[in-house]
């Protein structure tokens, strides 16, 4: 066996590596996914008059009516991410030959297309996903319900809202059009955060920060204007911050996330013990640069458990957090208590 001991043949093998590690990265498409017709009129008849709602407001951003207008942008797009369409080049051909969901064939420019790609607002997106959710929410509660977990059903009695939020940075953009070809190599897409309804699975909000590498603190203003009293909140720890347990709190809401490693914090009373769990009422942090001191339980070794103020069985709580985090099961959790 030959051992490369070139640091450049080296380097060149641990990036094809990690390159493979990114499926879209390691698989050069060069033909789009088939049309499957029952997909295509799922898609339509959701998706198609969301898109009309939004034509007065299309009007007011100033946008002219042409060829190249809402309607055939939103379904180009559409056809554009769930066929993985390799280019903007295919997706001109592909209008060219064939109706894209509810867009009939049509003859374009590629050069038009790709400028409309462009300059398109991406606020009438946002839109038409807004009015998309209601409407998907709206059947959510009409039609027969999928069973539940026990937890999210008994955890319903207390709360009107059981949201997950989570943040995650965008991968590198390909650097495929012109208009990126002078952007360095390996610059990241920014930054996004979700806030998903436990039940429904829907999200409930989105926020993006053009800067990849920014905090999920930067988010903070605007979940917490979104939170309401009853609202529990299942926050990744890249959430950890004294001042949003402080103002959560005091909003009525609860929260549930991962214990810092180095989290400085006092025993006040312990509830259970054995060899499996743990159950206790500790003071967290010690009020450096003017952190609060917070009363919070804190709860789980080997196992998810929850307690809280209402003396809820706390293995109700369990089976969503295996579900949404199974990596996360032998770690320390914690409950925010509005004491």
């Amino acid at each position: 066996m030959k051992i490369a001991s070139d640091p450049r043949a080296i380097a060149n093998n641990s990036m094809a590596h990690s390159q493979k590690s990114i499926r879209d990265h390691a698989r050069n498409r060069t033909h789009p996914n088939v049309d499957n017709q029952v997909i295509s009129q799922q898609l339509e008849d959701l998706v198609k008059p969301c898109v009309y709602q939004q034509l007065a407001y299309y009007r007011s951003l100033g946008m002219r009516e042409r060829i190249l207008g809402l309607p055939l942008m939103l379904a180009a797009v559409l056809s554009l991410v769930w066929r993985q369409v390799p280019s903007a080049r295919e997706l001109n051909r592909m209008l060219a030959r064939e109706n894209l969901l509810w867009a009939k064939a049509t003859c374009v420019s590629q050069q038009a297309l790709s400028q409309r790609l462009l300059t398109f607002p991406a606020s009438m997106f946002e839109k038409v996903l807004n009015d998309l959710l209601i409407t998907l929410n709206q059947r959510w509660h009409q039609r027969n319900k999928r069973t539940l977990p026990r937890s999210v059903n008994y955890a319903s009695q207390y709360f009107e809202q059981l949201w997950i939020v989570d943040a995650s940075t965008l991968e590198a953009l390909f650097r495929k059009l012109k208009s990126l070809e002078s952007s360095s190599l390996g610059k990241l897409g920014g930054h996004i955060c979700a806030v998903v309804d436990l039940k429904t699975r829907y999200p409930v909000q989105t926020w993006f920060d053009e800067r990849p590498y920014a905090h999920e603190s930067n988010f903070l203003p605007n979940l917490l204007d979104l939170v309401t009293p009853k609202t529990l909140l299942l926050l990744d720890r890249g959430f950890w911050n004294y001042r949003l347990f402080e103002q959560l709190i005091g909003r009525e809401s609860d929260f549930i996330t991962r214990l810092k490693a180095n989290a400085q914090y006092e025993i006040i009373s312990v509830f259970s013990q054995s060899p499996t769990h743990r159950d206790v009422l500790i003071r967290l942090g010690t009020g450096y640069q003017g952190n609060p001191n917070l009363k919070i339980e804190i709860w789980g070794l080997l196992n998810l458990l929850v307690r809280n103020e209402l003396n809820r069985p706390s293995t109700y709580l369990l089976s969503p957090l295996d579900k949404w985090f199974p990596s996360l099961t032998c770690h320390e959790w914690l409950l925010a208590i509005s004491f």
